[in-house]
């Protein structure tokens, strides 16, 4: 992390978890110990929980995100949710293209580009997720597929919006199975998100934008993946439903 140019993040993504009685329990659990970062703290949690989170959250240092959102304004697109509705409520953040998203509900790079345009338009802050399949890593393609992915998820991005984005690598063979990159798999692939960042825009909003890590990322290997230079936090999935554990994380995003 280098918190001279950039703020480090971590960010929960809560999935499809949590009725809203457990939703508040745990953000009431997770109110104090958040209290004590000096890093952003995210919750990104179900539709269904977004009022229960904005309310209980007032006044804290917890902001709050939704796990996705359409990229119409209003229309016939059923079950959709649009980036007025989120911002209406008081939702701060968002996630786009998530690889669930994109592998079982048809995301394309297309469609995350779209997203995160009118996200930024209605003035939330989208966490844009990249990254690439273990296929893809074997045949050591992993630069090609991250790069091809950034160039097009932010295609038409203006500079300045770019530096509201936060970028959330996420190797997909390492989510929900146990699998972590190592350290330096993790920065090789932030350095080289920024570094094609750097080539799209300039050096200055390169070093501005906070990168992710986002796989499998827990309390045993966080302070070796945030020791990293270039990556600025995480996307947190398993241990973001666990106080105890997403507090070890904020702790050590805090150092």
């Amino acid at each position: 992390m280098n918190k001279e140019l950039r703020q480090a993040v971590i960010a929960g993504n809560w999935k499809m978890n949590k009725t809203r009685p457990e939703a508040k329990a745990l953000i009431e659990e997770l109110k104090p110990i958040a209290e004590k970062a000096s890093c952003g703290v995210v919750i990104c949690v179900p539709f269904t929980n977004l009022e229960t989170a904005v309310e209980l959250t007032k006044g804290t240092n917890i902001k709050v995100g939704a796990e996705n959102v359409h990229f119409e304004k209003s229309g016939a697109f059923t079950g959709e949710i649009s980036a007025d509705m989120l911002t209406e409520i008081g939702v701060e953040y968002v996630i786009i293209g998530h690889s669930e998203r994109r592998q079982y509900f048809g995301e394309t790079d297309e469609t995350v580009n779209k997203r995160t345009k009118a996200a930024l338009a209605a003035g939330l802050k989208p966490i844009v997720c990249v990254g690439e399949l273990l296929w893809e890593r074997e045949c050591n393609i992993t630069e090609e597929v991250v790069a091809r992915q950034i160039k097009l998820d932010l295609f038409d991005v203006s500079a300045e919006d770019v530096k509201k984005t936060i970028i959330a690598y996420e190797p997909v063979w390492a989510i929900g199975t146990g699998k972590v990159a190592t350290a330096e798999q993790a920065e090789e692939v932030c350095k080289l998100i920024r570094d094609v960042l750097a080539k799209l825009y300039d050096k200055e909003t390169a070093d501005a934008v906070t990168i992710q890590y986002g796989g499998s990322m827990n309390p045993k290997n966080a302070a070796e993946l945030l020791a990293q230079e270039d990556v600025d936090g995480g996307l947190i999935g398993g241990a973001s439903l666990k106080a105890a554990d997403f507090g070890v994380l904020l702790d050590e995003a805090s150092k």
